[in-house]
């Protein structure tokens, strides 16, 4: 896109210095016509790659993980902007690097925020004590999970801090609430997701505290809110 910038600036340049001639003082107004378009091209040029840079960026879904909300070879816009001033949401669906070792960022749904009661039982996902509705998921997860003595519980076996992201019981506010800072992430495909009853919490600022990959810069890169690829799936991200 830079490129292609440069070129319409180039020959704005060469219309506005360009001596005229007899015939082109004819065709003046032509010019004329073409200079403004040239400039409306640089300008949406410009803002285009302003939004691209710092605002929105595209993201290409990998995976099965969020079928069927999203599937295999989808194309997203991400809001980078977002979650500079507003506080992530139950629902969303966010991008960002995982607390394990991966070249790309993962996609996923965001479940519990700090504060939260988690749980999953008999195939229910509970929130603060209620039942959530999740008519975006393929089938219902197939293990049980609790957040409770300051840690992940699954099938009744608590994550490894070694191999997940779970803090340290100094970053708790209480031992069965999701501590600040820290979310919970699950992918709309419950029993074919790499997500946080595996690999533990998402975070959105900071260094991850704990798992493989701590030490490392962590945060989230956006709120995936407009499948535009392909044509025939294109719709808000809700």
């Amino acid at each position: 896109m830079l490129g292609l910038i440069c070129v319409f600036a180039v020959a704005r340049l060469v219309l506005s210095v360009r001596p005229l001639t007899v015939a082109a003082k004819r065709r003046g107004s032509t010019v004329s016509v073409i200079r403004e378009y040239l400039d409306a091209f640089i300008v949406a040029g410009l803002v285009a790659l302003f939004l691209i840079t710092f605002v929105v960026r595209t993201f290409y879904i990998p995976s099965a993980s969020m079928e069927p909300t999203l599937q295999i070879h989808d194309v997203l816009l991400v809001n980078e902007f977002e979650y500079r001033f507003v506080r992530p949401q139950h629902g969303d669906i966010v991008v960002f690097p995982p607390p394990i070792p991966s070249q790309s960022d993962f996609i996923k749904r965001l479940i519990g925020t700090p504060g939260d009661r988690l749980a999953v039982h008999h195939g229910v996902v509970y929130r603060n004590g209620m039942a959530l509705k999740e008519p975006y998921t393929s089938e219902k997860p197939d293990y049980d999970l609790d957040i409770k003595n300051y840690g992940i519980y699954v099938n009744g076996t608590s994550l490894d801090p070694v191999s997940a992201n779970v803090p340290p019981r100094s970053a708790w506010q209480a031992p069965d609430r999701i501590p600040d800072g820290y979310y919970f992430m699950m992918g709309d495909n419950r029993n074919n997701s790499d997500d946080s009853h595996e690999w533990g919490f998402a975070q959105l600022r900071g260094d991850f505290a704990a798992g493989p990959n701590k030490g490392h810069r962590a945060g989230f890169t956006g709120r995936a809110f407009l499948l535009f690829w392909p044509p025939n799936r294109i719709r808000i991200l809700r």
